[in-house]
């Protein structure tokens, strides 16, 4: 059987990054920078008020309580340039430019909020509430570099620099397509030997999760020639295809009979519980990436944590590897079969402690939404005793 990390290695070497493409500002959230963010002008742009209050000379004030002539109103987005002497005030809103001769700002809750004249109770130090220009951002330094995720702050930080289109690298296209004559759609009637589909529900929502955005085909019954059709038909609109079942070594395995033949999908052994056969390679014209997954819930979504969301991260441009791990200690013993790298979900305590949900079996689809964590035990080991470090991967 082949390793996990020589089957993940494989995986990424395939997957290539996506191409970059300009897009506007509203349509880059979850998408990765590929090109540096350069503001062309200091942030902020001008000396501006951080308060509502009273532009002041801050000797003036020094002997607070002290009354003062208010000359003038400044609001926000005001262009008129405005100058203060020694003795006088300027009612400032904020994010008002200052006024000239201005070296603080006394809050309007230290005042008596007059607007003639204005009792100021309290002294201020200079430069208090004052936003200086330049004091965030100067003209010409990188606010985000290529390779940045964008989230809300870094669309708004681009924003802030006036950009309105950027080059980006999108999010990855994924079709989820779930095999089995057995699966029907949640909210019909069951019928004998049937079941609801949840692979294509999770596999999309983990994909989305992943920064991808995904798009469930629905399920095909056990007919490669029917699987193909459906495959050629969402091709057009993939940088990936994940399917779910038929890769075993039964008799119905579509998925594996329909690829076969191509010759650029392969289907091995890993060395994993849950998960063991495995399949990935390339298909259509495009050279689609295409993951083959089994069909046990649990099996899939370990797969996919495993193999799926690096080669997905890759495609975004961003560092891909085997997941990350911490390290915690195992509450009660565990067991592994040898030569299998084992998977058992977990719940990982804020004392650092991991405990292993009830019910370790590939289809228990209940014991895993209960779970925050998969424990890894390696090939080598067999036995864990109660008390043990163990790498455990957070879901």
């Amino acid at each position: 059987m082949k390793s996990v990390d020589t089957h993940l290695a494989e995986i990424l070497a395939t997957v290539r990054t996506l191409a970059p493409l300009e897009l506007e500002l509203e349509r880059t959230l979850g998408t990765t920078l590929a090109e540096d963010i350069v503001s062309p002008v200091a942030l902020p742009p001008f000396d501006n008020s951080a308060m509502d209050g009273y532009a002041v000379r801050a000797e003036d004030v020094a002997g607070a309580p002290v009354t003062l002539p208010v000359i003038d109103d400044v609001a926000a987005g005001s262009d008129e340039l405005r100058a203060i002497g020694p003795g006088h005030t300027v009612r400032i809103m904020t994010g008002a430019p200052l006024p000239a001769g201005a070296d603080a700002v006394v809050p309007v809750e230290w005042t008596d909020g007059g607007t003639a004249n204005v009792t100021i109770n309290r002294p201020v130090p200079l430069n208090n509430a004052i936003r200086r220009s330049g004091e965030d951002v100067q003209a010409g330094d990188v606010v985000l570099r290529a390779g940045t995720h964008i989230g809300a702050a870094q669309l708004g930080i681009i924003a802030g620099v006036g950009r309105r289109r950027v080059w980006v690298r999108p999010r990855p296209r994924v079709v989820v397509l779930s095999t089995g004559a057995e699966l029907v759609e949640p909210g019909a009637k069951l019928g004998p030997g049937q079941i609801w589909d949840s692979n294509s529900f999770t596999l999309t929502a983990a994909v989305r999760e992943a920064g991808g955005d995904g798009f469930r085909a629905g399920t095909v019954a056990d007919d490669p020639a029917v699987f193909l059709d459906h495959l050629d038909a969402q091709l057009v609109r993939a940088d990936a295809i994940i399917t779910s079942g038929g890769v075993s070594m039964g008799a119905y395995e579509p998925v594996k009979e329909a690829l076969s033949p191509l010759g650029t999908v392969r289907f091995e052994k890993v060395a994993m519980q849950p998960g063991m056969p495995q399949g990935f390679g390339v298909v259509g014209e495009d050279q689609v990436p295409i993951f083959t997954l089994p069909g046990n819930p649990v099996s899939s979504y370990v797969s996919f944590m495993l193999f799926v969301r690096p080669a997905l991260r890759k495609m975004r441009g961003l560092p891909a590897g085997p997941p990350e791990t911490v390290t915690a200690h195992v509450i009660g013993p565990l067991r592994s079969p040898d030569g299998k790298r084992s998977y058992l979900r977990g719940v990982l305590a804020d004392d650092g402690t991991v405990a292993p949900v009830h019910g370790q079996g590939s289809h228990q689809l209940a014991a895993l939404a209960s779970a925050n964590c998969l424990i890894v035990v390696p090939e080598s080991v067999t036995e864990v005793p109660s008390g043990a470090s163990v790498q455990v991967i957070r879901l």
